[in-house]
């Protein structure tokens, strides 16, 4: 019933936007392959392949993995960026980050750790076994992807 993914549906899967407006509640896990949105509220993890873009009225409570991010609202739990974070300046972060390169505007609020220049391998989606996000037991800094070989 299924077939295999080839590399064109993949490439057509990681142009696509997701959009998650003002006013609308998610709850549950999000993975995609392309960019997203969000400008309304997620409970839940977010994981995507490309770049994650949250307005000034976006809240998540959850686990972020993304390639590269850029945040002006609000997120309660830890995020990894594989390549670049921009923290606007209405940005607030209650949680820890783990980021190859991260840009903090002035005014940006973050409370929690930082650990940066860490390379990771590429981001799997919807393979087994691609990803694994535990609940926080400390502020412990524990990443969700491996490191990259050197």
């Amino acid at each position: 019933m299924w077939s295999k993914t080839t590399q064109k549906e993949i490439e057509e899967l990681s142009a696509a936007s997701n959009i998650i407006g003002k006013g609308t509640v998610l709850q549950g896990d999000l993975l995609a392959h392309g960019n997203i949105r969000i400008e309304g509220k997620v409970l839940g993890n977010v994981t995507t392949k490309s770049k994650l873009a949250l307005g000034h009225s976006a809240y998540i409570e959850g686990d972020i993995l993304a390639q590269n991010a850029e945040f002006a609202g609000h997120v309660a739990g830890n995020i990894q960026v594989t390549d670049q974070l921009v923290l606007k300046a209405s940005t607030v972060i209650d949680g820890n980050i783990i980021v190859n390169k991260l840009i903090i505007e002035s005014g940006a609020k973050f409370n929690g750790s930082c650990k940066m220049g860490v390379k990771f391998k590429e981001i799997q989606i919807g393979e087994k076994n691609d990803y694994k996000v535990e609940s926080p037991k400390s502020n412990d800094i524990r990443p969700l992807l491996k490191k990259a070989e050197s």
